[in-house]
């Protein structure tokens, strides 16, 4: 593999845990695209690195501890696959939008833990990410967490931690 090619992006996955504004201007093209923002707050729909910066920060906000361990990489031309796990404790509201960015699902802290494998592809550019799409273990996360199946008083609390964020907003 392409060392230049893994390591930015490797950083750039790492960087999601706990980089710096200034991180992700040195790893992600200005007019970089995230293809798995349609679920994410309309911050982190803009092309380059405030959008992934903005990611990161939704991901920090709902799961204290979030880590990724990096499993495999192999990178053909200017395409990079990764293979790795992301992990943390839900302590804070996850918030997922809609395509035209509103508030669609809230998800309450649960205080519990997960690991869930995820792919990630990324095409770089310059020595920068450009694009990134990811293939991600949601169903595992979701079980670990509580979320699925849904207890009765689970759905409660989802519909109103969704009220207190559609007043916030």
């Amino acid at each position: 593999m392409n060392s230049d090619l893994g390591s930015v992006v490797i950083r750039s996955i790492l960087a999601m845990a706990d980089g710096s504004a200034s991180d992700f201007e040195e790893l992600v093209h200005p007019a970089a695209v995230d293809r798995e923002n349609v679920v994410q707050p309309p911050s982190s729909r803009v092309p380059g690195p405030a959008g992934f910066y903005a990611t990161a920060l939704w991901l920090r906000e709902a799961f204290a501890e979030l880590r990724y361990e990096i499993h495999h990489s192999v990178a053909d031309g200017d395409l990079v696959a990764v293979n790795s796990t992301m992990s943390g404790r839900h302590v804070a509201p996850f918030v997922t939008y809609n395509e035209a960015g509103a508030i669609d699902t809230v998800f309450p802290p649960t205080g519990k833990t997960f690991a869930a494998t995820q792919s990630h592809w990324f095409r770089v550019e310059s020595g920068l990410v450009l694009e990134h799409w990811a293939n991600r273990d949601d169903l595992t996360q979701a079980k670990q967490l509580g979320w699925v199946p849904p207890t009765p008083l689970y759905l409660l609390r989802m519909a109103r931690a969704k009220s207190r964020a559609g007043r916030a907003a």
